[in-house]
């Protein structure tokens, strides 16, 4: 009997669960912006249906049966993206045992992929995705040499897969750092990588029967060669990081020479060759308060980055300080705003434009029919720094506002002193 109805309390709450995905939801009398920071809807209706939104519209009906979530005189945005983070691979980055994220003696230093350390009940999650950041790219910090595996996108909504895309980029670290891991010196380090590039380049190799077996067997099992071939296949990009000018030009030239997709990430400097970046169609990942530098590596680090970056014609993302403070990306780019970015520009590059960088735009990026109802109801500008969300969904599910941090702000917010401490 007991077996039984322990198993009925599993049926109950995995039916509840799913309903949670099921449930039709209207949002109405917000401002909704339903590409990144344009497509402004006055008094709109945003409707939710099995996970998607459907439809969203000035003043439309709501259907019977929708719950209805009041947004009367707030604004109400896709859910927000940051575009680099450990989150779901850290916890506490000091402990190893709590540390996914680095690699400093694996073999397979290319084809590592992010997706394999996710850890769904990580406390780093809820702690993001009351800030109204739904969506994260992930990836590695460190490994043996330059490269630093396969990173994905994930949600940060409730369940056990969160991942939305897996083996979106791999990550190649071209700084001082890449250079003192590659044998010390740039030198070393670009003589490695071009001859592992040319060596994985289809473009160099006979067409022949022989040679197609021989690389069938060689990417069997091969993890590093199967990611590399993914690059030239154009299934993923090469996210590469760098900060000084002269990386960045090597990292354009890099796309030149072998025809890979190139995202650059960090990229301090970029916005001193930004109309060259514009036109090689690279988008670059960037922490727009970055705006001193911290080595010679980015002496130019200035927060106007953002801005001279978007007015050159460059796509760009934004990420927060560090992984435990991955929602910070909103206050960042307020802060963009502030140094010169329009706003409009602003929230694109924490929706649409990420989502169109990392491939998941077909899903995710703007309030439209069909996309995953990721959507926040704010209670005024997002990017203003007093503002917070009320509501949140992902996927169609709303999210409880809850973390750790909230948790224990309740519970030291009102203590009950002993009457005889008590004057």
């Amino acid at each position: 009997m007991r077996i039984l109805n322990t198993l009925a309390g599993v049926s109950l709450a995995a039916l509840m669960a799913g309903s949670a995905f099921a449930e039709d939801v209207a949002i109405t009398g917000g401002t909704a912006f339903t590409h990144g920071g344009t497509g402004k809807v006055d008094n709109a209706t945003v409707l939710i249906s099995a996970g998607k939104v459907t439809s969203v519209t000035s003043g439309g009906d709501v259907p019977a049966g929708y719950r209805v979530v009041d947004a009367r005189d707030k604004w109400v945005t896709t859910g927000f993206m940051v575009s680099g983070t450990t989150l779901g691979m850290m916890e506490v980055p000091s402990w190893a045992g709590m540390n996914d994220a680095s690699a400093p003696k694996a073999d397979h230093t290319i084809g590592m992929d992010a997706t394999e350390a996710i850890n769904p009940d990580t406390t780093l999650i809820p702690i993001t995705r009351i800030e109204g950041v739904t969506r994260a790219v992930i990836g590695f910090t460190g490994s043996k040499d330059m490269w630093l595996g396969q990173g994905a996108v994930i949600n940060l909504g409730n369940g056990e897969d969160l991942v939305t895309r897996s083996r979106a980029f791999v990550t190649l670290n071209i700084t001082e750092n890449g250079a003192e891991d590659a044998g010390g010196s740039r030198a070393a380090l670009w003589d490695v990588i071009n001859a592992k590039l040319e060596a994985a380049d289809p473009r160099g190799k006979k067409d022949d029967k022989k040679d197609k077996d021989d690389d069938k067997k060689k990417d069997k099992g091969d993890l590093n060669t199967e990611a590399l071939a993914r690059l030239f296949d154009h299934k993923e990009s090469l996210l590469v990081i760098a900060n000084r000018k002269s990386d960045i030009l090597k990292a354009i030239s890099l796309k030149e020479r072998f025809g890979l997709d190139v995202i650059l990430y960090d990229a301090d400097e970029a916005w001193r060759v930004a109309d060259r970046l514009a036109a090689a169609k690279i988008p670059v990942i960037l922490d727009p308060i970055d705006n001193l530098p911290e080595s010679f590596e980015d002496l130019s680090a200035t927060g106007a980055a953002a801005a001279r970056l978007h007015a050159a014609g460059v796509k760009i993302a934004f990420v927060g300080p560090d992984t435990q403070n991955a929602r910070l990306v909103v206050q960042s780019a307020g802060n963009a705003v502030a140094m010169g970015l329009p706003w409009e520009a602003a929230v694109d590059a924490i929706t649409v434009n990420p989502a169109e960088i990392f491939g998941v735009s077909a899903s995710y990026g703007t309030l439209e029919a069909g996309k995953d109802a990721d959507v926040v109801v704010w209670n005024g500008d997002p990017l203003e720094v007093m503002t917070s969300p009320d509501v949140i969904f992902i996927k169609g599910e709303e999210i409880p506002l809850v973390s750790r941090q909230t948790k224990l702000r309740d519970r030291y917010k009102e203590i009950t002193r002993s009457p005889a401490y008590v004057k």
